[in-house]
């Protein structure tokens, strides 16, 4: 009989009540696309690995480090492996077509990210190809490359067009990670550096180290530092996800917005509910004091209240819900590669459950105490 009051109580007003509803999920709707939008952004923080440190140029990024620090860097205690990797900076047909270009040491630098699966066959095509490259899956369908492909780079930081023939494509392990990175060979890179520019050949961007305990991260770390202190090219050597929550420090204001908006959202809808609540609550004074006089408690009332509110922001909230998986993906295809990953994580979804709930329960806080406190005389007076 409750469930069933509860029912009828809340389609008694059909109009509002639908209203309300679509209400709520346009606000749930929005408020898990903008959670997708910032878990987005920290994706490449969330794919890091604990046994990878990044060494830089202490001074910038825009400096390079000499092609010597290698040997070095694999003499420091815990250091298991070194590779090193350039950024390329080229741009694909036209400058909207924007993706990570990466050139690599082939040899070792693809041993040290097990998350990218590639087939044997193909791995061998790239390593024995100097014009070789790789693509992630979702960059190959993005522009519909395939095995084979001749694709031609415009280089803004190294002058010229470079054509590189597509060899592999890796897979990611799991949903975290990128599949957006094109890699091509850096001694390919290096050799034609050489040719241009003498003085600018055997220079890397970063080196990327493996370690053998992760717990001595920061130990390692700086003996590498104290290796190259008072050099000419001094280093920076931070963990990968420190490395990469800089880049996401530069657009932390942005984030700081997104976020914000995305509670500004629930609370609004919070305001829009409450007062549908409170206008039911009114109405049905009477009710309410007749149901007393019958013996039904200040609770009983209390709670035909709070179940009729939680019913339909649950019921908003899951149509919310199920509504924000095609927008994501929408979204998704929209923006292309400048999400390299975009799913709605099941953390998404419990903050979209707790919102419709949240709402739910105090839009009816004021209204239900009202209501329980509302004296039989006062209620069955508004009758007369």
């Amino acid at each position: 009989m409750f469930a069933l009051l509860v029912l009828r109580n809340a389609f008694r007003h059909k109009l509002r009540t639908t209203l309300t509803i679509a209400g709520i999920v346009v606000a749930i709707t929005a408020f898990g696309l903008l959670r997708t939008i910032v878990e987005a952004w920290y994706a490449g923080v969330d794919a890091t690995s604990s046994t990878r440190l990044v060494t830089r140029n202490a001074i910038s990024l825009v400096f390079p480090l000499p092609l010597t620090y290698a040997q070095k860097l694999r003499q420091v205690d815990g250091v298991a492996a070194v590779s090193w990797a350039n950024w390329f900076g080229g741009v694909y047909i036209t400058e909207r077509n924007f993706f990570p270009q990466f050139g690599i040491d082939a040899d070792t630098y693809l041993d040290m990210y097990p998350e990218f699966v590639i087939k044997p066959e193909e791995r061998k095509a790239f390593l024995v190809d100097r014009n070789g490259a790789i693509a992630g899956r979702k960059l190959a369908n993005e522009y519909g490359w395939k095995i084979g492909d001749r694709i031609p780079i415009r280089g803004t930081i190294f002058p010229g067009t470079w054509t590189f023939t597509l060899r592999a494509i890796y897979d990611g392990v799991d949903a975290k990670t990128d599949e957006t990175q094109f890699y091509f060979h850096w001694k390919l890179l290096n050799e034609t550096i050489k040719q241009r520019y003498p003085k600018r050949g055997d220079q890397v961007g970063v080196y990327v180290v493996e370690i053998r305990d992760p717990t001595r991260a920061a130990e390692i770390s700086q003996s590498i530092d104290a290796t190259f202190r008072n050099s000419l090219a001094e280093t920076l050597t931070e963990t990968e996800k420190a490395f990469q929550l800089g880049f996401v420090s530069m657009t932390e204001a942005i984030l700081v917005a997104v976020q914000a908006v995305s509670f500004v959202v629930i609370v609004i809808i919070m305001a829009v509910m409450a007062n549908t609540m409170a206008m039911t609550a009114r109405e049905r004074y009477a009710e309410y004091a007749t149901m007393k006089a019958l013996g039904f408690g200040n609770d009983y009332v209390a709670w035909l209240i709070f179940a009729e509110s939680l019913g339909i922001a649950l019921l908003g909230g899951a149509l919310g819900i199920v509504l924000t998986f095609p927008l994501a993906h929408a979204f998704a295809g929209a923006v292309g590669t400048l999400f390299p990953v975009f799913n709605v994580s099941a953390r998404t979804l419990a903050m979209q459950v707790g919102a419709a709930a949240l709402v739910g329960v105090v839009a009816a806080g004021v209204p239900a105490w009202r209501a329980a406190r509302v004296r039989i005389v006062d209620g069955l007076r508004a009758v007369a």
